[in-house]
């Protein structure tokens, strides 16, 4: 616990202040951050990430994370993020012919979905901060009040198991109990800022966004079962890899960007 603390203090220190700057300097460390977690899913899946497949899995990773500010980049190669895709599951599906299937389909498959993933859970991240920072604060004061009153409420109150053959120790009572501190901490940063127009408006949101959260969270620990390890990676010193960071995060973040386009 004192070395996740310490990481955890080291890591805010570093982090929130670029958050908070944004620019050019959050594309970069959110770019950084984007490469790492698909390192992250490759080792787990044991592909490497210095071959054919692995070079293709990053450039295309880099094209979907190029910020709208920057797309004239791609439009001045006349592609788009659309053809990007198309071309790269093409050339992976080659490729699989090309190594008489030593690199499999099934690889083929999950390294796409896993650049989906990763891609446009970090586009979106940085589309929050490009919409306002106070937005980027709302997600993540969701997802922290999320994460600290399950555990709390889990541990206290928790009886029955939420999905055991998943992540056995989180408990249905610890869900309900992430839910409604995430409502009440949104409540009293609606009071603060008056970001949203309308306290019910806000109450859905954070409700979906804490649920979805959640969810977020249930993959990232399907995944480490179904491969066998306990996190992502070990850049984070008691806390695990850049994913198990931002797990809930990347399924979040596209949810409030198109909720903000749509209803506010």
């Amino acid at each position: 616990m004192k070395q996740r603390i310490i990481t955890g203090f080291i890591a805010a220190a570093l982090f929130l202040p670029i958050v908070i700057f944004g620019g050019f300097p959050f594309i970069i460390v959110t770019y950084i951050l984007a490469t790492i977690g698909l390192f992250e899913l490759l080792r787990m899946k044991r592909l490497r990430a210095f071959s054919p497949e692995g070079v293709i899995s990053f450039l295309l990773l880099w094209a979907l994370l190029l910020p709208e500010t920057y797309a004239h980049w791609l439009e001045s190669l006349n592609v788009t993020k659309s053809e990007c895709l198309s071309l790269a599951a093409l050339l992976l599906l080659v490729y699989t012919v090309v190594t008489k299937n030593a690199f499999t389909f099934d690889e083929a498959g999950f390294l796409f979905l896993s650049i989906l993933y990763v891609g446009f859970g970090f586009y979106y991240f940085m589309e929050i901060r490009f919409i306002g920072l106070a937005y980027m604060v709302y997600a993540l004061f969701t997802i922290w009040a999320t994460d600290i009153g399950a555990y709390f409420i889990g541990r206290a109150w928790g009886k029955r198991k939420l999905w055991p053959e998943i992540s056995p120790n989180k408990t249905v009572e610890g869900s309900i109990g992430g839910i409604v501190c995430a409502v009440i901490v949104a409540i009293v940063y609606q009071l603060c800022t008056n970001l949203f127009g309308s306290f019910g408006i806000l109450i859905v949101m954070t409700v979906v966004l804490s649920v979805f959260g959640q969810l977020g969270d249930l993959v990232e620990s399907a995944f480490k079962r179904h491969y066998g390890v306990k996190d992502s990676g070990n850049i984070l010193p008691g806390h695990g890899g850049i994913l198990d960071r931002f797990d809930s995060l990347l399924f979040i973040a596209p949810i409030l960007v198109v909720f903000m386009t749509v209803v506010l």
